[in-house]
C-alpha cells in the first residue's frame, strides 16, 4: 500500500501545496487527501487522474512530477523494453 500516496506527500511538500489546498479543487474532504499521505487508504486509478487533473489546475509542474514518481520505474521500464527491440 502507498506508492501513490508517498508520490503524493512528496509533491506537496515539495511544491508546498497544502493538503486542504489539494481537497477543495478535488472537491473532497482534506481528511481523505491525510490518509493518502499517511497511506492510510490508497486511491483508486481514477482518484489518481483526478489528482492529476487538480495538480494540473495548481501547478503543472506538481502534476508532472507525481505522474513521474507514481509511474516512473513503468515508464522508464517500458523505454528500456523499446529501445531493445530497435
Amino acid at each position: 500500500m502507498g506508492k501513490a500516496g508517498r508520490a503524493l506527500k512528496q509533491v506537496l511538500e515539495s511544491y508546498k501545496i497544502s493538503q486542504n489546498k489539494l481537497a477543495v479543487k478535488m472537491s473532497i474532504e482534506r481528511t481523505v487527501v491525510y490518509r493518502w499521505t499517511h497511506e492510510r487508504t490508497d486511491p483508486t486509478g481514477e482518484t489518481i487522474t483526478e489528482i492529476t487533473k487538480a495538480l494540473l489546475e495548481i501547478n503543472p509542474d506538481a502534476a508532472r512530477d507525481f505522474v513521474k514518481l507514481y509511474l516512473g520505474e513503468m515508464i522508464e521500464g517500458k523505454e528500456d523494453a523499446a529501445r531493445d527491440i530497435e
